[in-house]
């Protein structure tokens, strides 16, 4: 029987004028010992070196790729490309003092001991972002779970009817804390979820008025990214006090946190009566826990609803951000933006839940 073989290459360069290549076929291991140790002294050091080291684990650009890179962007070195992008002022004038070599379970070890000097305290930050408790069984088989990573919706949702029905779930809850008809199935953020807001205010408002009231006692990173939207929309923010604010027709709408950024609770009602006057549309800020114990935004009057959800027990994760939601009227449901989950049935006559009023989504819609 034939012993199976590979390919080792030799280099002969006993003759100091010319150096030759050689192709040796050798067979494989075996169960004769002096063979196995012939075939080890043909295996370079290379093949015995450590696997743990980060280059060997990792798949970095080659010395090609790197110079192809730097030719694209005009640059001949690594270095000159620095120098152009990296102002001098920012730059260190010495060598890191980043001591010897470590491998990676010895750095980890010794990352963990400067890390243990930390003191972790209670946080009083706020603006949106609150502390909780999570139940063990929660964070393991949903925070932990990388079906759970994240608050999209696959985009053939059907076949994950689990998933949908978590997502209904969420919708019920959020409708049954607002008070309002409609919910969809979370948005990226509470800023974003203001935005979008803003933008269906904005569209379904009576008057044609281009002002955005926002009130001051707003959450700062909410009031930022509103500003943001605003900007190619041509949307005046105006910022203030919700109650020395003169609403006018020019306003199609107002942003109001409840409660308060600073965690005062406002009785809105007779400025969302304002607003209904001149023809806008209310927007409340709503912190689902406060929901539980204070008035709902239906209540109050609001149009629509928005927020973020990591006050249903989810973790800081290093400041966010969170899933957020938002909440309507019924007679707006087509202008609300994000994935809808809604009841239906089968070919066979059975409940099954599916994504609803998909002709109003971006990947459908043609504007």
């Amino acid at each position: 029987m034939l012993e199976p073989s590979l390919t080792v290459t030799t280099q002969d360069s006993s003759i100091a004028e010319t150096t030759e290549t050689k192709e040796l076929r050798v067979p494989a291991f075996s169960s004769n010992a002096k063979h196995n140790e012939y075939l080890a002294n043909c295996l370079s050091d290379d093949a015995l070196a450590p696997n743990d080291s980060f280059v060997r684990r990792h798949i970095g650009a080659t010395s090609v790729e790197i110079q192809q890179m730097l030719t694209a962007i005009g640059c001949d070195t690594i270095d000159e490309m620095i120098d152009k992008t990296v102002p001098a002022a920012i730059r260190i004038k010495q060598p890191l003092q980043l001591g010897g070599a470590r491998g990676e379970y010895e750095l980890l070890q010794e990352l963990k001991e400067i890390a243990s000097k930390n003191q972790v305290w209670r946080s009083y930050i706020g603006t949106g972002y609150y502390n909780c408790i999570t139940p063990p069984i929660i964070q393991r088989n949903i925070l932990e779970n990388p079906g759970w990573y994240t608050q999209y919706t696959p985009y053939q949702a059907e076949i994950a009817q689990g998933r949908l029905e978590a997502l209904l779930n969420f919708q019920t809850m959020i409708i049954d804390l607002t008070g309002l008809e409609i919910a969809n199935a979370s948005l990226l953020d509470e800023g974003t979820a203001a935005a979008e807001a803003m933008t269906m205010a904005v569209g379904i408002a009576k008057n044609k008025g281009n002002k955005f009231l926002v009130s001051s006692d707003c959450h700062p990173q909410t009031i930022a990214v509103v500003k943001t939207r605003a900007i190619p929309l041509g949307i005046e923010i105006v910022i203030g006090k919700h109650d020395q604010v003169i609403l006018d027709q020019n306003y199609f709408g107002a942003l109001l946190q409840y409660p308060a950024s600073d965690g005062a609770i406002y009785d809105y009602t007779e400025v969302i009566s304002q607003i209904h006057a001149q023809g806008g549309l209310a927007i409340i800020a709503a912190d689902l826990l406060a929901l539980t114990l204070i008035k709902s935004p239906a209540e109050l009057g609001a149009d629509i609803a928005i927020g973020s959800a990591q006050r249903f027990g989810v973790p800081f994760g290093y400041g966010g951000p969170h899933a957020a939601y938002i909440a309507t009227k019924e007679t707006y449901k087509r202008q609300m933006p994000g994935r809808l989950v809604g009841v239906s049935k089968d070919v066979h006559g059975r409940p099954a839940l599916r994504l609803a009023l998909q002709t109003r989504e971006q990947h459908i819609r043609r504007d």
